[in-house]
């Protein structure tokens, strides 16, 4: 006599195998329904959404570029600013980077340089500035050295030197007085670097101009004529 098991709803039943001939018939196997969470689905599928606008918006804050002013080449504190001094870049940059925009470049031409500027790095406004070395009462002076009027270090705008009197070798042949002969000291003038020339190509001259107060420029200008003159560095404060 075979009996017949009833059907439970939500279960699906599945035919027992085949069994030996004239064995016992296997008792049928039940099979669970798994039950499906709509609010689960619907929150990965936000978080997805959400993944791929985060990724969208961050490709298109990185795409955004904006021209700014890098330097071209070296230059020095104080000296002024030049358009070959100067090239454009396009940049993606932090909002905390500050940069000169590429459309100001006509005004920070002409300019000078508040610190040493160095070539391929990006300019910032406070690297720049309006305000000449040469102050209200002095007056701008050339002076023309050679190397060995002059220290091996390299001068650089801003910096104080003095400018020494050597002994005028014309006036040494007539036998009259020397500045800076033995026991007498020598003259000296102090005075501001604004900037400095390049070397001549055959004799290594250098011109250097300095600012000096307006009651000492035509001497000091005199004095250079003759070529009796050094510069030394002066001592720093503190």
């Amino acid at each position: 006599m075979s009996t017949t098991t009833p059907a439970v709803p939500g279960q699906a039943s599945v035919p027992p195998p085949a069994g030996p001939v004239g064995g016992a018939a296997a008792a049928p196997r039940v099979l669970r329904q798994r039950r499906r969470r709509p609010g689960l689905i619907a929150m990965s599928v936000a978080l997805i959404a959400a993944g791929g606008l985060s990724g969208a918006l961050l490709f298109t804050a990185s795409g955004q570029r904006t021209a700014v002013l890098v330097v071209a080449r070296d230059v020095p504190a104080g000296a002024p600013i030049t358009d070959t001094d100067l090239t454009t870049a396009s940049l993606a940059l932090d909002p905390a980077v500050k940069a000169v925009p590429a459309a100001k470049k006509s005004g920070t031409v002409g300019q000078r340089a508040a610190v040493a500027l160095q070539a391929g790095a990006l300019l910032s406004p406070s690297q720049v500035t309006s305000v000449s070395l040469v102050k209200p009462g002095e007056q701008l002076v050339g002076v023309a050295l050679k190397p060995s009027q002059l220290p091996a270090s390299r001068l650089a705008p801003g910096q104080q030197v003095l400018i020494v009197s050597t002994p005028d070798t014309a006036q040494a042949a007539g036998g009259k007085p020397v500045e800076g002969a033995a026991g007498a000291a020598p003259k000296t003038l102090a005075a501001t670097v604004v900037a400095v020339g390049l070397p001549a190509p055959a004799t290594g001259v250098v011109v250097v101009d300095v600012a000096v107060p307006a009651s000492d420029g035509p001497a000091l200008a005199a004095r250079v004529a003759t070529g009796a003159v050094a510069l030394i560095l002066a001592a720093r404060e503190g």
